[in-house]
């Protein structure tokens, strides 16, 4: 068993393969949190937790007499709040009588043999290969009706612990649920850097290093999105850590609306990790027997550096949370027509792209926004999802049989979350989107915001997608949202409920989701907020890739990938071959390097076929044959991080579970004079194999490549690149 219990039900430890995670409930009733890291024994660590007489932190009633035993002062699995913790707490109540004291105690524990579901959100989910176990320990307010059950799935082999929270009101009074974190972590002893994966939009995910201290870090959202600015997703790490050394712990939420994440020294020098629902506009009205319940975090613990973080992240991710025909399966090469027509197009027009691309090996045509309504720009007809037929010159049916014709799959856009004011279901429905009486609301491209916590809402949003996608042969579908969510108000949660509202709108976005791949499972849905805005674990549930950002420039996607490569799977990274002067950037790049870079993730186009040389559509065919080639080794391989960007080159590797093939990325980013050589290091490699390298046909060892590293024969070009790879040649 992964998960023991020991000294009479009050001690519980969580084994993984490597690591341990240890509470014990003391004679109280306070859920002490006493250990997180290298895998131990099962005896009581609670002697670590030093005891003093601090001033000016109080005691409970409980350990009267006893000045040293103060909440205030302990490590614990669910710290208390308003009753003399006066660090920051988790779950936070507002009673009838207009007080907020919460003060939990333990009253119990459960175990079960498998993982446990979070009603309503994804979370992660067993396999024939891994079979999670769980463990649930109940919490009761002390003086109110209120239990709080915390909830620990543990994957052994994949060196995974997961949290999450579940609070019910047994109570005749309401209680406003007023703050719910999933997960809190205390550590006694030791000092941290906070990693945090930061941005904006077209420049998402980048990863920002600070050490703990008394000042409270902390990043989130209030965008009702996940967001590009800041990733739900964060580095607990030693300050002397590298890619190779130091203990590392990951925490990474499951939930893509607002959120906070947290980490803030105590007085007395212990750390203080949270994480979990923003709580700024939330709250949560239960009434009695009511159930409320927190999204899931992911846990993960390395005990040598980065890479072994997130090579546990990728693997959990990719085999326990995406799902469906996709999960593993190869992804079709797609041309979007989007940088290449924008809102100018019509049958004519995609077919002929469609035509061309066939030629080349490219397998799906994916028609972008413009094709509904009236929208022959971005000011209008978002939530008239009825094809413009007019525009297109014929019905998608017959403009998708003509596609799937040359041999090709057919996709579509839509953005279902939003509504333009000038739409046909504006005018019927006003109150269907998000607009606080008596304001004028804020519009960003011009549009509003559905809300998503209305059945009607959904019954009809589903009611149009699913026409569309079964009256036309579409296989994929990518998902967009716009815009950032503010001037919220529902008229379904008027009045004291509207603190719900940002979560009952990602549960209704779930909701729709779930139910479309319910009705279209074979579909291949690509999540898109801009671009990264709501790119994290939870979109996963429903999307195997995500369109990594609207910024498709060579040289950025070196730092925008580098970022999102601590948590996400490579294979869940949308990444295109676009045009030069780049859309976004007008930096010009080698067809070469773009056709590289985009490798190393989901694979397509984003250009305008026509315009590109005899040279580069011969070089469309090769980085088509590239992507078949190394298909497995780059979405299944082992992911090392070799360089960071910013540097005089940036290098990426991937290398096959068995060791017998790694391929390397490298792309110079900087030229100068009389420049000096390239050497790059190497990691992955079996150090019993002899291997052949690609680059200068030298044979090896293992061991001696990944001692000595590669010199280039050659130095590459500003912004060119090379691929290096290394075949095993058998055991020494």
């Amino acid at each position: 068993m992964a998960i023991g219990v020991g000294k009479g039900g009050r001690l519980f430890n969580l084994h993984t393969k490597d690591s341990t995670y240890q509470m014990y409930a003391d004679e109280y009733g306070i859920l002490l949190h006493t250990y997180y890291g290298r895998r131990i024994d099962e005896e009581n660590l609670s002697d670590l937790i030093f005891h003093a007489d601090v001033g000016f932190s109080g005691n409970p009633p409980e350990a009267v007499g006893d000045r040293t035993y103060s909440l205030d002062c302990l490590p614990q699995e669910l710290p208390s709040d308003g009753v003399g913790d006066y660090r920051e707490s988790c779950v936070a109540l507002l009673h009838k009588d207009g007080s907020m004291a919460a003060d939990y105690r333990f009253e119990g524990y459960e175990l079960m043999d498998s993982s446990y579901k979070v009603a309503g959100m994804p979370s992660l989910y067993d396999n024939e290969e891994e079979k999670g176990e769980t463990l649930v320990i109940t919490m009761r307010e002390k003086v109110s009706h209120v239990v709080v059950r915390l909830l620990y799935g543990v994957f052994e082999q994949e060196n995974v612990i997961t949290r999450s929270v579940q609070v019910e009101n047994y109570g005749e009074n309401e209680i406003v649920l007023s703050k719910c974190l999933s997960c809190c972590l205390d550590f006694q002893y030791g000092e941290y850097d906070l990693i945090t994966f930061v941005g904006r939009h077209t420049l998402e995910r980048s990863p920002e290093r600070n050490r703990v201290g008394r000042t409270k870090l902390e990043i989130g959202s209030l965008r009702g999105t996940s967001s590009h600015q800041y990733n739900p997703a964060m580095i607990l790490c030693a300050p002397e850590a590298t890619e190779d050394f130091g203990d590392c712990y990951g925490l990474c939420l499951v939930y893509s609306s607002n959120f906070t994440a947290c980490a803030q020294k105590d007085q007395r020098g212990q750390t203080r990790v949270l994480m979990g629902i923003q709580p700024n506009h939330f709250s949560f009205l239960l009434k009695k027997g009511e159930v409320f319940d927190a999204p899931q975090v992911i846990l993960s613990y390395s005990d040598s550096g980065l890479a072994k973080l997130s090579h546990q992240y990728h693997k959990i991710l990719r085999e326990h949370m995406c799902r469906g025909k996709y999960q593993c399966a190869k992804r079709p090469v797609l041309l979007n027509n989007w940088e290449a027509t924008y809102f100018d197009f019509n049958k004519e027009k995609l077919i002929s792209l469609g035509e061309q691309a066939a030629e080349l090996g490219i397998e799906m045509l994916v028609l972008d926004d413009g094709w509904f309504g009236k929208r022959d720009d971005d000011n209008s007809g978002l939530g008239d999802w009825f094809a413009n037929e007019k525009k297109l010159g014929s019905s998608l049916k017959e403009l998708g049989d003509r596609i799937h014709a040359l041999g090709m799959k057919f996709g579509l856009w839509f953005e279902p979350e939003m509504i333009s004011e000038n739409s046909n279901l504006y005018r019927t429905h006003p109150d269907w989107a998000f607009m606080i009486p008596g304001r004028e609301p804020n519009r960003a491209r011009n549009q509003l915001v559905l809300d998503m916590s209305r059945d009607d809402v959904r019954e009809y949003l589903l009611e149009r997608m699913t026409d569309i996608l079964e009256h036309a042969p579409i296989d994929y579908v990518k998902w967009d949202v716009n815009r950032s969510l503010c001037d919220i108000y529902s008229h379904k949660y008027a009045g004291n409920r509207n603190g719900e509202v940002y979560h009952r709108f990602i549960l209704g976005v779930y909701d729709l989701l779930e139910h479309l791949l319910e009705r279209f499972p074979d579909i291949l849905l690509e999540g898109c907020s801009g671009g990264g805005g709501r790119f994290d674990a939870a979109m996963l549930y429903y999307s195997p890739q995500i369109w990594c950002s609207d910024n498709t420039d060579a040289v950025n996607r070196l730092y925008i990938q580098y970022g999102t490569s601590f948590f996400y799977p490579i294979s869940s990274m949308g990444a295109h071959v676009s045009a030069v002067p780049n859309h976004q950037t007008a930096r010009i790049t080698s067809f070469r390097t773009r056709g590289h870079v985009a490798l190393s993730g989901s694979f397509g186009y984003e250009l305008d076929l026509n315009k590109i040389t005899d040279e580069e559509r011969e070089m469309v065919k090769e980085q088509i044959a590239e992507f078949h080639k190394y298909h497995s080794l780059i979405h299944e391989g082992t992911y090392y991080r070799i360089t960071p960007p910013g540097g005089r080159f940036c290098a990426w590797e991937f290398v096959d579970e068995k060791k017998d093939h790694a391929l390397q990325t490298l792309v110079m980013t900087s030229a100068e004079g009389n420049p000096l050589p390239v050497h790059t290091i190497v990691k992955g490699l079996s150090p019993d194999k002899d291997y052949h390298c690609s680059a200068n046909n030298q044979i090896h060892s293992g061991r001696t490549w990944m001692g000595a590293g590669l010199t280039l024969s050659a130095i590459p070009g500003e912004y060119e690149s090379v691929l290096i790879e290394w075949n095993a040649m058998g055991k020494k």
